[in-house]
């Protein structure tokens, strides 16, 4: 659990204009316990918000300062955070990312989540000493081993490069493996994925205007007991876009919600089949918020078609 006291000091720490806020992370200072998800292939717990590389990250990560990315990377670990979600393919964010977290001293409070994909799109085949190459810089750049998660990025020739992650795990170098896509055209395919492969993790796109994972996908990831890590709850940009100069809806309070940013995170969070979001940020103001989002009450199921209808509504 973190305090405000905590929260405060932290956001001192960071040079985070939330400071001047204290109102947007607690309700009348009382402690929020952090949300917490079970991996189902062994139970292990995974706070509800991590921080992804893409976007903001990745545009930082190829500018020669990194100190906005060291202070989002710090706020993360702070707030009780874990889940690192990163890819080859996001420009400079994994090898960057590494520097700082074993600069920081903190890779092993990592939950380091990367990606293979040497195939690119159009069906083409892997070829193999390529992503076992791709492989290996991934472990020299996160000085991780075993790293915690690899995924099959965008559905990219899964017989090979799933085998290949398949290997990886019987022999203890990875973890947990799993395939991802933010595609809707991939959607089929990573349904015959699910039902047919050994695999620990999905990874795909889920918000409150972005209803299609709660027709077949999530409901299937909790037969086959597969874990499910969210990738663009803020729908990219378009959520913001939309939101902009409106007012956050006072009955956000009952579920703990003091920003839009929490207010879309904890709709992603309250969907029982979900483990975790990775919001990308290079802000550590926005870092502390989102954590915001893994913290206190969820919305009920009522909440959550208010949410939804709200949202379309405006």
């Amino acid at each position: 659990m973190i305090s405000r006291r905590t929260y405060l000091k932290l956001a001192m720490a960071v040079g985070a204009s939330l400071a001047m806020r204290p109102g947007m992370l607690w309700a009348e200072d009382r402690e929020l316990e952090l949300i917490t998800r079970p991996i189902p292939s062994t139970g292990e717990r995974l706070p509800g918000v991590g921080l992804g590389s893409s976007a903001s990250f990745s545009s930082t990560a190829r500018s020669e300062d990194f100190e906005a990315l060291r202070e989002v990377l710090a706020a993360l670990v702070k707030e009780g955070g874990s889940v690192f979600d990163t890819a080859p393919s996001y420009g400079a964010s994994e090898e960057v990312a590494g520097q700082i977290a074993n600069e920081l001293g903190i890779v092993d409070k990592l939950f380091w989540a990367t990606k293979l994909n040497v195939a690119g799109w159009g069906g083409r085949t892997a070829n193999l000493e390529e992503a076992r190459a791709q492989v290996e810089t991934s472990f020299e750049r996160i000085g991780k081993n075993p790293i915690d998660l690899i995924q099959v990025h965008n559905m990219a020739d899964i017989p090979n490069q799933l085998g290949l992650l398949k290997e990886l795990r019987a022999d203890g170098r990875v973890r947990y493996i799993g395939v991802t896509t933010t595609f809707q055209q991939q959607y089929e395919g990573l349904e015959t994925v699910m039902k047919n492969e050994p695999i620990d993790f999905i990874g795909v796109d889920y918000a409150v205007d972005n209803l299609t994972m709660e027709e077949r996908i999530l409901p299937l990831a909790k037969d086959k007991g597969i874990a499910v890590l969210i990738y663009a709850p803020f729908g990219r940009a378009r959520l913001w876009d939309k939101v902009k100069g409106k007012e956050l809806p006072d009955w956000a309070a009952e579920f703990d919600a003091h920003s839009w940013a929490q207010f879309f995170l904890k709709f992603v969070l309250s969907h029982p089949v979900v483990t975790a979001t990775t919001p990308a940020t290079s802000k550590a103001r926005h870092m502390i918020d989102n954590m915001g989002g893994a913290m206190g009450a969820l919305p009920d199921e009522a909440l959550r078609k208010r949410m939804v209808a709200h949202i379309e509504g405006l």
